[in-house]
């Protein structure tokens, strides 16, 4: 059967830990030789192999490792993630939040709040955020490809406060500042007396999926505040972006919550 042989192909790729030859599939797979040459070729033309050797050695591709990540559920990233955000949260003595790329939207998919009953912190709630005025959402698109930021500058901006980007120019100085310190801020942009802080959870195949980000009053968040927030997100979010590669999703297969 054709796609049981493409599927044995991908897995003989998978394991082998090295990049591999037709010759080796060969070997590997018993498969004919000419049959290993033209699976590779039909899995190359469809980016779900790479040559990066250019070498006609080939290891698995950025397409197929994306479709990997996207399909970990909400649940399960959440699950094996939260003890990140819990000791970021008691860190920060703020609430700290996962969100999420879909599609063409940013939602909010879990939150930790400060384990102190004392402390007084802001809910950012679950959901979709706009993608020009939330810090999570704009930590993500700042490094989108260019297409998709094209289509979020060049779309409708509504105005939830005076604070929030409403134009092309603006939103273009923001995404470069948040390009070059590697995180973002929305100070009052959703809602006025309310700040928060984010930064991408990025992955050299994929770019930038998750973001992780801190919310509070602005009376605490300063731009001294802001800064050491975001400075600490940039290393909470690489914790998370390694924790999601290297963890094992048992519910990988149930529906999303």
């Amino acid at each position: 059967m054709h796609l049981e042989r493409l599927t044995s192909v991908l897995e003989a790729i998978a394991i082998a830990g090295r990049p591999l030859a037709a010759g080796d599939l060969h070997e590997m797979t018993r498969l004919p030789l000419p049959t290993c040459y033209r699976l590779l070729q039909l899995l190359r033309e469809q980016r779900l192999i790479e040559d990066p050797g250019a070498n006609n050695r080939y290891v698995i591709g950025e397409r197929l490792v994306r479709i990997a990540f996207l399909a970990k559920t909400d649940a399960d990233v959440c699950a094996v993630t939260a003890p990140i955000l819990k000791k970021a949260t008691g860190q920060f003595g703020e609430a700290v939040f996962l969100s999420r790329f879909r599609e063409k939207g940013v939602s909010i998919i879990h939150v930790e709040t400060p384990p102190d009953p004392s402390v007084s912190y802001i809910h950012p709630g679950l959901g979709y955020r706009p993608m020009h005025a939330c810090s999570c959402s704009k930590a993500i698109a700042a490094f989108a490809d260019d297409t998709f930021r094209e289509l979020i500058l060049n779309g409708p901006m509504k105005a939830y406060t005076s604070q929030t980007y409403t134009s092309r120019t603006e939103l273009e100085k923001d995404f470069a500042q948040i390009q070059k310190r590697g995180y973002a801020e929305c100070v009052e942009e959703i809602e006025t007396g309310v700040s928060s802080v984010a930064a991408p959870v990025n992955d050299d195949n994929i770019g930038a999926v998750f973001s992780v980000g801190a919310i509070g009053p602005i009376r605490r968040f300063t731009a001294t505040h802001r800064r050491a927030l975001g400075e600490s997100l940039i290393e909470v979010a690489a914790e998370i972006g390694t924790c999601v590669n290297n963890s094992r999703f048992p519910n990988s297969n149930t529906n999303q919550p």
